[in-house]
């Protein structure tokens, strides 16, 4: 997938990623959705192309790191530590869906992919991991609530405090999510 947005930012934009990069690094911006909101007001690129140049500036995709377990394990550290067995979980289970899963850490988040994300895991707060889901047809629920301000790249969101929250009712909106990408 990101094979094939590099070839297509190159062509739509007439620049490579390293250029790009380049570029954003040139405006001594730090913050991931500050790097976003220039590439497009000042440059008119989408929220997927942008998103990818933000992270590669930033260094903060998995295809930035040596070890891609030390951005899942640098999430689950110091107070958040306690939620890592709930990742671990909805991991597992994420896992059972089929063999063409694609884990993809990030700084802050984990993407779930198959031929697009279609879901991703995040803590939030030192209490919660918040799972992203990419569902549009998902009619909301108290517990399955639109994603509002969460990530523009999933639709609901679903708060989890405990490991009893990872249940069949977030595997069948998951599941859902995972066949319709």
């Amino acid at each position: 997938m990101e094979h094939s947005m590099l070839k297509n930012l190159q062509e739509k934009t007439g620049k490579s990623l390293e250029e790009w990069v380049s570029i954003v690094r040139t405006t001594r911006l730090s913050k991931h959705k500050e790097i976003i909101e220039y590439l497009k007001s000042e440059h008119g690129f989408t929220y997927g192309f942008a998103n990818l140049v933000a992270h590669k500036a930033r260094g903060s995709d998995a295809g930035s790191v040596e070890n891609v377990q030390d951005l899942i394990d640098a999430q689950y550290s110091g107070a958040k530590a306690h939620l890592r067995p709930v990742y671990d979980a909805v991991i597992a289970m994420i896992k059972t869906f089929g063999e063409d899963v694609e884990i993809a850490p990030k700084k802050s988040y984990v993407s779930l992919r198959r031929k697009k994300q279609f879901a991703l895991i995040q803590p939030s707060t030192k209490d919660r991991v918040d799972v992203g889901i990419n569902n549009k047809e998902a009619n909301t629920t108290p517990r399955l609530e639109l994603s509002g301000s969460f990530n523009q790249m999933v639709s609901h969101r679903v708060r989890i405090s405990a490991i009893s929250d990872v249940d069949d009712e977030l595997k069948s909106w998951l599941h859902q999510a995972y066949l319709s990408s």
